[in-house]
């Protein structure tokens, strides 16, 4: 029977040992998210693991080679539970097949915001400063009180660029 197995990565390499199980004849996926940082006083929009050290591969355990798996670049080990690898839940998977889409990226959806909730910015020049919505504005677009330089500072984002802080 076919199913989804969970693949733990050396650090930073889910996307070397991606390669080198797919050149294998693994069938890999590495579910990814969009992410925004600075960089050398430039702000970037690229793509990050959804799981930094872990990605997917499917195998029918019966039948296929997985111990191999194991002794790939860029890859820690299978998870497992006792001998034998531990398969994900179907239902697991099927959801998180809906979050990342056909292009496999998962792009966050826009939270039910209200006046006075935290939140922190995700993406533009402002990514990962704190703020505190003030108004809801039109066109998805929301008013925040930005914390900056020991100040706050009022500035209007696309309901995107803000997620609800932990």
């Amino acid at each position: 029977m076919i199913r989804w197995y969970v693949v733990h990565t050396r650090p930073h390499q889910e996307q070397r040992a991606q390669v080198n199980l797919a050149r294998q004849g693994y069938r890999v996926w590495l579910p990814m998210m969009q992410r925004s940082r600075r960089r050398a006083k430039r702000f970037e929009t690229g793509h990050a693991p959804l799981f930094p050290g872990y990605l997917f591969v499917e195998l029918d355990i019966g039948r296929e080679p997985w111990r191999a798996i194991n002794g790939t670049f860029g890859v820690k080990r299978l998870i497992a539970d006792g001998p034998r690898p531990q398969a994900l839940p179907e239902e697991f998977v099927t959801a998180l097949r809906e979050v990342t889409g056909a292009d496999g990226v998962s792009t966050p959806e826009p939270a039910d915001l209200k006046p006075g909730d935290a939140v922190t910015i995700a993406a533009g020049p402002f990514v990962e400063c704190a703020a505190v919505v003030l108004r809801l504005a039109p066109r998805e677009r929301v008013e925040v009180l930005l914390d900056v330089l020991g100040g706050r500072v009022p500035a209007r984002l696309p309901k995107r660029a803000v997620i609800a802080a932990a």
